[in-house]
């Protein structure tokens, strides 16, 4: 049986956050020490980011709030709500970018209507509420009441690879079976002014976004783009747990991420890929640059420079992670779906349209997945001939179409953010 995600779509926040106003603003804190300020200039310039998107519309110098809460333009001072106060702007903010990204993996999956849709599964680290997510988009589509929700909560960058498997074996268990897979995160609604090293990386790292697809093993024809899911595994390295971590604090909620990450991935990066690859025979004795494509999570520009250097890959297998990172930042779990849709909305080539993924998060925990892109069917075509058709060796022809909000305005005025973009 083969599942298919037979769409990927993303949505962000209308708010863009230009990274070097942003890290000006952040250098000027009141309390930063001069330590504080260098590590902020070295954070934010040494990240590969240029822009990222926030929810909290307040941040911005194109106005005032009356009574502002999470941004003082005025001072130029980063303010510091409560826990509360920011979980409430998840639960409104965060609901609209859900149903954004769901509505449009829906929208863009030929042949599945709303109806079809036999479960829902959500993925997010950066708010709470109930009914939560999973519940809004089913009212919101006017899904079956019938449908099954399940949400994975807290689990940090990695968690689209928990939902994607799982949606995997709903589909397995049942060939009828239509999953709604949705990741959104609002990671900057935590972002504050600290001297600690780890506050800084995370602030000049961390954005908005959402990314959803439609999942199903039902033979239906496909008109473009689209994966076979066929791999999935989990490893914990045996070091790390310090490393990297996410905690609820009474200001927001608490990244801990280690300047020593990179070294752990670069030490067990091999390690852990062999089980996912072991999987595939097809793969048994491939150099890593020899798969064509290569989703990698962009959790900074570090663990992008030691995955590449590591594995040997070329620079443009890093170029999906390297220009999602550019334009959007780190988004935690709705990130390495961004890389796969840059993947997704490339030309056709003549390679073996395999990709590998991997993602990083708590624990250390290292996600992993094999994908295989296959493409537009002939007329009367379903899925099992697109796959057929592959692994036979005829590449089908996939169209491109572009990310969406990949194009970003050439003149970007000289501010910190800048809202409605």
């Amino acid at each position: 049986m083969t599942v298919i995600l037979r769409s990927l779509e993303t949505a962000v926040p209308d708010t863009i956050m230009v990274q070097p106003q942003v890290r000006d603003v952040f250098a000027a804190q009141p309390g930063l020490t001069r330590l504080g300020q260098r590590l902020v200039g070295a954070a934010f310039d040494s990240s590969g980011i240029e822009t990222r998107y926030t929810a909290v519309k307040e941040l911005t110098l194109a106005e005032s709030a009356e009574h502002p809460v999470f941004f003082d333009r005025e001072e130029l001072r980063i303010l510091t709500p409560s826990t509360k106060t920011r979980n409430e702007v998840y639960a409104i903010e965060g609901t609209k970018l859900f149903i954004e990204a769901a509505r449009k993996a829906l929208d863009a999956a030929p042949g599945i209507e709303a109806s079809d849709i036999t479960h829902v599964v959500t993925a997010s680290c950066t708010g709470f509420f109930a009914p939560g997510p999973d519940y809004k988009v089913v009212r919101a589509l006017d899904l079956k009441p019938s449908v099954q929700r399940y949400h994975l909560g807290f689990m940090g960058c990695y968690a689209a690879f928990p939902a994607l498997r799982s949606a995997k074996a709903f589909c397995e268990a049942d060939p009828d079976a239509v999953v709604l897979v949705i990741a959104a995160e609002l990671c900057s609604l935590h972002v504050r002014s600290s001297n600690n090293p780890d506050t800084i990386v995370g602030s000049s790292l961390f954005a908005d976004g959402a990314a959803a697809a439609i999942i199903s093993a039902r033979d239906i024809p496909l008109d473009g783009p689209a994966l076979s899911l066929d791999h999935f595994e989990t490893v914990l390295t045996p070091v790390g747990e310090e490393s990297m971590a996410w905690n609820i604090g009474d200001e927001g909620f608490e990244m801990v991420l280690g300047t020593y990450v990179p070294h752990i991935i670069d030490e067990h990066i091999v390690g852990a890929l062999e089980p996912l690859l072991a999987r595939d025979a097809a793969l048994e004795g491939l150099d890593y640059a020899d798969i064509e494509h290569w989703a990698i999570h962009p959790g900074g520009r570090s663990i992008l420079d030691k995955v590449e250097a590591k594995l040997g890959l070329t620079q443009e297998q890093l170029v999906p992670a390297r220009a999602t990172l550019r334009d959007y930042g780190n988004m935690s779990s709705a990130t390495v779906m961004f890389v796969l849709k840059h993947i997704l909305d490339q030309p056709a080539t003549d390679g073996n349209n395999r990709i590998c993924s991997m993602a990083f998060g708590p624990g250390l925990t290292v996600e992993t997945a094999l994908f295989t892109k296959v493409g537009a069917t002939p007329a009367g075509g379903g899925t099992a001939d697109a796959v057929a058709a592959l692994h036979a060796g005829g590449a089908a022809g996939i169209g491109a179409t572009g990310p969406d909000n990949a194009a970003l305005p050439t003149d970007l005025e000289p501010i910190l953010i800048k809202a409605g973009a």
